[in-house]
């Protein structure tokens, strides 16, 4: 049985560096970290992509920046963008995703990744039929309930 393939949008990585007295950002946390761990122990694949790349060379702080990075080196496979998923990210903008977003979003796709985690409630709002996007714990709920 192929293992679950998971992107995590920028937002997701960044999640253990928000304030923790919010229940909600603690339990993002908490849940984002056992995913985390589920990638170490090479029980879900990870994707990576370029737009993960070029978005926390923006972080501004250089510590999370670097940790962030280090996940790269265990991903199962890392996405370029091109043509065709320029494309497909203008598509997805037509739902009012920013750029960014819908970019993370289309190298998902491209990728077939079974889910799209993100913290990020503007795309947790967002119908999107070429991928699940789903938060932390929800991920997590749902690999509880299907066993």
């Amino acid at each position: 049985m192929p293992k679950i393939k998971v992107y995590l949008d920028n937002c997701t990585y960044n999640r253990p560096y928000d304030d923790q007295k919010n229940i909600i950002i603690h339990m993002e946390t908490e849940a984002k970290l056992v995913i985390q761990q589920m990638i170490k122990d090479n029980k879900i694949d990870l994707i990576w992509s370029d737009v993960v790349d070029y978005e926390n060379n923006d972080n501004p702080f250089e510590e999370r920046r670097i940790k962030i990075q280090e996940w790269e080196d265990l991903a199962f496979f890392k996405i370029q963008m091109d043509d065709e998923i320029t494309e497909k990210a203008r598509e997805y903008m037509k739902t009012g995703l920013r750029q960014k977003d819908a970019s993370h979003i289309a190298c998902s796709v491209h990728g077939s990744c079974d889910y799209f985690i993100t913290v990020d409630k503007k795309i947790l709002n967002k119908q999107i039929i070429d991928i699940t996007i789903i938060d932390p714990i929800g991920f997590l709920r749902r690999l509880q309930n299907d066993g």
